[in-house]
């Protein structure tokens, strides 16, 4: 006949006779098995992965669903980039969360104020010795969502037809991080142009990951007023309306420019061909060869000696 079952009594946890032989083959002491039980300390939550936005408060929490101590030894860690550090230890909070954390119906850890720095994991570890399993720990995992701020949007002032523009709308400090979407006159565009009638004579494609919204080629109908939002779980933000104004190439005017400035190269080069054939530059040259020294002055003769070292006059007279 098989063992009744015993009723559970408080600071124990039950498990089948067959796990208990499997564990110990028959090597359990009576002290670590009566009646199909086990003494040990057990943690549970009621929330493994919980998600709160920025600057509100959370409650990690974490129960003891068995023990035999009194008072067990709590502990709670923080796990982030791979480094781990203590956010309570020794009955006293740690750090930065001795302003802004209590420990909450024994064991749970509230957070109050948080910030994009506090996402990361949470390690609750609880000790008692008492218990034959001393020791149990759970972790959980908390992320804090942070709103879009306003984006940054660059659209161009003029394109003309038939060329492509792009514009961009760019935002960093959202979490997670946000769909972007662009808007035409207070108009939502889809991602293609191609999938909606209503924009068959424009052709773009936008990238919600990337905010990008690529025109291959613009067309008269694509001026207007453009904006863009940029959105996650934790809200919406929205850069201001720009101008894009598509307009017409004058090709006449172009042409015409392009004539204006070949016929005034012509007439400067007309202009150089005359100089030189009327001598101007010619009669430059010969008046530089032309130039002499002044004659030295008759009757004077520069005579040095040596005990002046340096040049004197000295008149001469010829008989």
């Amino acid at each position: 006949m098989h063992a009744a079952v015993q009723p559970r009594e408080p600071g124990t946890i039950r498990t089948s006779c067959f796990e208990s032989l499997a564990r110990g083959a028959g090597l359990a002491t009576p002290a670590e098995v009566y009646g199909c039980r086990i003494l040990a300390v057990e943690l549970t939550s009621k929330d493994f992965k919980p998600v709160v936005q920025e600057f509100q408060s959370i409650e990690l929490s974490c129960i003891i669903t068995s023990t035999t101590t009194p008072d067990p030894r709590i502990e709670w860690k923080k796990i982030q980039h791979g480094e781990t550090s203590y956010v309570f230890f020794d009955n006293k909070m740690q750090g930065d969360f001795a302003t802004r954390a209590e420990i909450y119906g024994r064991t749970s850890l509230v957070i109050k104020n948080v910030t994009r720095m506090d996402t990361a994991t949470y390690r609750c570890e609880v000790a008692a010795p008492n218990d034959k399993k001393n020791i149990d720990e759970l972790n959980i995992e908390l992320t804090v969502l942070v709103k879009p701020v306003t984006p940054r949007c660059r659209v161009p002032k003029a394109v003309p037809v038939g060329k492509s523009a792009s514009l961009h709308c760019q935002e960093n400090e959202g979490y997670p991080a946000p769909i972007y979407s662009w808007y035409r006159n207070s108009e939502p565009l889809p991602t293609d142009s191609k999938s909606n009638a209503k924009f068959q004579n424009s052709s773009f494609i936008l990238n919600p990951e990337t905010g990008t919204l690529v025109f291959h080629t613009v067309h008269k109908g694509d001026t207007g007023r453009y904006y863009c939002i940029a959105t996650n779980d934790a809200g919406v933000a929205k850069c201001e309306e720009q101008e894009m104004e598509v307009y017409d190439l004058n090709i006449a005017g172009i042409v015409g420019g392009v004539l204006v400035v070949l016929v005034v190269l012509v007439l400067i080069t007309l202009g150089i061909c005359c100089a030189y054939r009327r001598g101007y530059f010619v009669n430059n040259k010969q008046n530089g060869k032309n130039y002499k020294t002044p004659a030295k002055p008759e009757g004077v003769n520069y005579i040095r000696t040596d005990e002046e070292g340096d040049f004197r006059h000295k008149s001469s007279f010829v008989i």
